[in-house]
């Protein structure tokens, strides 16, 4: 399915219960939509299990995200037929799960929207993709409240039908961004002009060949391109710091 499947457009909806997200993720699957192009956030996942080992850094979205298996069995089955679940912290929001390739656009928002809107949250990051300011404060005052986001990102030809089925299990707010979330690459990176613009503009020239390297490693090993960008920005962030313009580009000394 993912090698055919054309992710266009990217449907959103706030969610008030869990159960509902659960829902709403397994009939979305059930017709089709890749598991690859399907992101939930959410702060009050069911769990035992207290929520720890979230990183934060000068208050900002930064690296804490780790595989489905290990976060898939503590917040409910469903998040393990996601990709890339881990947990984030969000200014205003603060720690959140994250799952699917949204989580791999919050890790790359670090050093781009976020870190360049003083204290914006999520807003910031909803909006850099073309999401309407109004609808995206909506969305990340729902996340406040303890709500839910889902993401699906469907076949423009499709949109209509997706739209529908979200709303019928309970989805609010509703809106459609008339594009899918952007990746690193579509396959392995040959250089970088195959990284998208947002992230390139954010590494200088030696990070982006840190990227790509480690981007490369991950997605030979397991053909999943959430779990090597992931692997790609945690990398990133170990060896690198900003500098005062937001780039990824003063290597970090080691004791």
């Amino acid at each position: 399915m993912s090698e055919t499947y054309r992710a266009e457009r990217t449907i959103s909806a706030a969610f008030k219960e869990q159960k509902q997200v659960d829902d709403v993720i397994r009939r979305l699957l059930d017709r089709g939509v890749s598991r690859d192009h399907i992101s939930v956030m959410g702060r009050n996942f069911q769990s035992e299990t207290r929520i720890a080992g979230f990183i934060t850094k000068r208050d900002v979205i930064l690296g804490g995200l780790r595989t489905g298996a290990i976060f898939g069995s503590l917040f409910g089955s469903f998040l393990s037929l996601l990709t890339g679940v881990g947990v984030l912290f969000i200014p205003f929001v603060g720690p959140i799960v994250a799952a699917g390739p949204i989580g791999a656009v919050l890790l790359g928002a670090a050093s781009g929207a976020i870190a360049g809107s003083a204290g914006a949250g999520l807003v910031s990051v909803l909006t850099t993709l073309g999401m309407p300011e109004d609808k995206a404060a909506v969305y990340q005052t729902r996340l406040q409240a303890g709500e839910y986001l889902v993401m699906a990102e469907v076949p423009g030809d499709r949109s209509g039908e997706y739209q529908l089925l979200i709303e019928s299990a309970g989805g609010e707010e509703v809106n459609t961004i008339e594009k899918a979330l952007p990746r690193a690459c579509g396959g392995n990176c040959n250089s970088p002009e195959d990284l998208s613009p947002e992230i390139r503009s954010h590494l200088s020239a030696e990070a982006q060949g840190t990227f790509i390297e480690r981007y490369n490693t991950v997605i030979k090993e397991t053909n999943d391109e959430t779990k090597a960008e992931q692997a790609a920005w945690e990398i990133i962030h170990q060896k690198y710091d900003e500098d005062e313009n937001g780039v990824w580009s003063k290597v970090k000394t080691t004791v």
